[in-house]
């Protein structure tokens, strides 16, 4: 078989691409190698790692202190989420302040002073300030979240500032990245009154509802990415610290509370009842004294969640073990905190990656598994291409993290508009939510999951319904013995799905099985791997112990009495997918490169099962940083040969066909999770010019610009598509695949198969 190599450059060394790739030595569109202006008169100079681009102006240069990534973190929120125009806020704006005790006169800075639109950056026209903290060291110990009952000196910090820019400053925010606090200024009394809010109103609106009510969804803004994963966060860590439960029960805690959330918004939505998950004034007004919460609104919490154990009875999501445990205090906060957006009409991508950073910080598996991270899922999805009538299946699902990129991958390639990438991030979410019950009859039809774990099964039903509203078809049995053998509640529903998921069905497999020699396969269910269903022997078995001849050609020994499941699951997965279908497999390297005879057999199997599409390897980086483990691996990217296809190469010989192989260098981070920049020769960070289309809410009417930025470039080879901006020109994996496949389609013989 020949290989055609796609390695990559050592960097510094060129531009780092594959080479195969006709586009070496062009630089990103727009990039200006680094070179920055800071003021107006400072002229270019190259900037330091420790700098970066403001994201209020797009142009002038800051020092990213600790500080400073908090404060441009909440300006991008200020812009995605609140619809605030960034020329109508200013950074660091120096404000005089009156010291009431001892009437003492100084200047203190707001972190971020938001003026009146369109009105002279000066005192009398602030009308919101943002105090921004560096984040607090991440402890070992469980730290709590701190409510607003107990952080007077940071209210009185916010509230001095509001109270200096005058009687029209009616809004202020407090945050660390861990707290935060949304402060109102009561008008209506005649010494000021700072309160607690549970959200601003976006754009620059003046008016608040002092009842605080969601009373219908149109109160409620759909939330931006980073601030959804914050919320989320904080949510969690609420329970975890405050509550005192362990992180995976407080995980289960906080998803009762969130399909509350859901469920509520649909009644709303679909029946037009009045909302029951909200807070009102005066919970607020009592949460800022103490944190007993409110037994009203928890009595509501508690009551939706048992209607959502209802609703969902034939799926058997939920069982006895089921309860909302928690306190009024901790319900009380997360209704507060989540309340205010509509869920449902919150970008699908948004919602996707949220729950993905929850499950994953969250929950572990305790048998080998290595939770793929997002990167390597969206490439993987991306290479296989699932279409609407081809079944998706992962017999290893996890949390369900390509169950849920497959539903991306197709509401994107589907329902989105081609040119997407020109919208504002408002109008994707827009387009995105309309489709949620298309992608639900999809996912209802053709996406599918299981894992030998209860709780990763129902994390993975979970995440489906959360970006559809059905519950995902995720059962809980053993892959290796299924549909022949097998006792775990997941097996009978499952066999009621062997139109689509029994051995020879599946369109598309794509999983992350189990590593491990210490986790070996043992006893009958080894048996299904060397006989057919009839008892026969199966002419090609990975199931038994092999050594080598004189010559160096395999031998194959006795039945194995153990085999680590990796070797297991490759079997398997070309055993569930129909000839012709397509497998992409997360391996670690050394079932494909150890010259040891067990993994020799794995590869000859592979080999003259399937034809081989693809092999991507992985650095260390992306499984320490996303999964938490150190471990080499690649993916293999595999079609299922024909019996007429294995007929002929019996007849004519092996054929030699042209294989995609790359080394992916860099995921866009270093081992700590720092970002990783695209650099020229002398390492200085290159750096794009390019406009960004937001949607700015301007007296209450939402108007779209064109803003310009200034960003520096994610070295990622891994990055996908649908992350790729028009304006990013660099190869990746995904770019240099389609390349190779134009480049060789006629000589690709399950391409020709098709054809013919």
């Amino acid at each position: 078989m020949a290989e055609e190599q796609l390695g990559f450059d050592i960097p510094g060394e060129g531009e780092r691409k594959p080479a195969a790739s006709e586009k070496r030595g062009k630089s990103a569109k727009g990039a200006v190698n680094g070179e920055a202006v800071s003021g107006e008169n400072a002229g270019p100079r190259k900037l330091q790692d420790d700098e970066v681009f403001d994201y209020i102006t797009g142009e002038k240069v800051v020092k990213l202190t600790e500080a400073e990534k908090v404060r441009q973190h909440i300006a991008r929120a200020l812009v995605r989420q609140y619809g605030i125009d960034p020329d109508d806020m200013v950074a660091d704006f120096s404000i005089p302040v009156v010291n009431k005790k001892t009437g003492r006169k100084s200047r203190r800075r707001a972190s971020i002073a938001i003026f009146e639109h369109s009105q002279p950056k000066e005192l009398q026209y602030i009308r919101r300030i943002v105090v921004t903290k560096p984040r607090p060291n991440d402890s070992r110990t469980v730290s709590k979240i701190r409510t607003f009952a107990h952080a007077k000196e940071q209210v009185d910090e916010v509230a001095d500032l509001m109270h200096a820019a005058g009687p029209d400053c009616l809004f202020g925010l407090w945050t660390d990245d861990k707290d935060l606090y949304f402060i109102r200024r009561d008008p209506s009394r005649f010494e000021d009154e700072y309160r607690s809010m549970a959200n601003w109103p976006r754009g620059d609106a003046t008016l608040f509802d002092a009842q605080g009510n969601a009373s219908s969804l149109a109160t409620m803004r759909r939330a931006d990415e980073a601030m959804l994963r914050f919320a989320f966060r904080r949510c969690h860590n609420y329970i975890h610290g405050n509550e005192g439960l362990p992180k995976d029960a407080a995980f289960w805690q906080f998803l009762y509370v969130l399909f509350a959330k859901l469920y509520d918004e649909r009644l709303v939505r679909e029946e037009g009842r009045e909302p029951r998950f909200y807070v009102d004034s005066d919970d607020l007004a009592d949460a800022a004294k103490n944190d007993a919460g409110s037994p009203a609104v928890a009595a509501r919490i508690k009551e939706l969640f048992d209607e959502v154990k209802g609703v969902y009875a034939k799926e058997k999501l939920f069982n006895e073990y089921d309860r909302l445990t928690l306190g009024d205090g901790a319900l009380t906060f997360i209704t507060s905190e989540l309340y205010t957006y509509s869920i449902h009409d919150t970008s699908l991508d948004a919602l996707g990656t949220a729950y993905q950073e929850l499950v994953g910080d969250n929950l572990r598996g305790d048998r080998g598994q290595y939770f793929t991270p997002n990167g390597a899922v969206r490439l993987m999805v991306e290479m296989l291409d699932p279409q609407l009538d081809q079944t998706v299946f992962d017999p290893c699902c996890g949390t369900g993290g390509f169950l849920r990129e497959t539903l991306l991958h197709v509401l994107h390639r589907e329902w989105m508009p081609k040119d997407e990438k020109k919208l504002s991030v408002q109008e994707r979410a827009r387009f995105e939510t309309k489709r949620r019950d298309d992608l639900g009859k999809y996912a209802k039809d053709r996406v599918y999951g299981t894992d030998f774990d209860p709780f990763l099964t129902r994390a993975a039903a979970f995440g489906v319904m959360m970006l559809t509203d059905i519950a995902g078809n995720t059962f809980q049995l053993d892959s290796l013995g299924f549909p022949r053998m097998g006792s775990l509640p997941g097996v009978e529903p499952a066999l009621k799905h062997l139109h689509r998921i029994a051995p020879g069905e599946v369109d598309i497999l794509l999983t992350n099985p189990p590593f491990g020699t210490d986790i070996p396969v043992t006893g009958p269910v080894l048996d299904l791997f060397r006989e057919e269903e009839s008892g026969e022997e199966k002419q090609q078995s990975i199931a038994y112990g092999w050594s080598r001849q004189e010559d160096g050609t395999l031998k194959r020994g006795k039945p194995a009495t153990s085999v680590a499941p990796e070797r297991l699951f490759v079997q398997k997965a070309v055993e569930w997918v129909k000839p012709g279908g397509r497998i992409g497999i997360v391996l670690p390297n050394g079932i494909l490169s150890n010259p040891g005879p067990d993994d020799e057999a794995v590869r000859q199997y592979i080999l003259d099962e399937c034809w081989v599409m693809a092999s991507v390897e992985l650095p260390v980086e992306i499984f320490v940083v996303g999964a938490g483990v150190n471990i080499l691996t690649t993916l293999l990217f595999l079609r299922k040969k024909t019996e007429q296809e294995k007929l002929e190469e019996r007849l004519h010989g092996e054929l030699d066909y042209p294989v995609f192989m790359a080394v992916a260098e860099k995921v866009g981070f270093d081992r700590r999770g720092n970002p990783l920049h695209v650099r020229d020769a002398r390492g200085d960070r290159l750096v794009q010019e390019y406009e960004e289309t937001d949607e700015i809410v301007v007296k209450n009417v939402a108007v779209e610009r064109r803003i310009k930025r200034r960003d520096f470039i994610i070295d990622n080879d891994l990055m996908s598509l649908r992350d790729r901006s028009e304006r990013h020109d660099r190869p990746s994996v995904i770019t240099e695949y389609h390349a190779f496949l134009d480049k060789h389609r006629n000589e690709l013989p399950w391409e020709k198969g098709e054809k013919e």
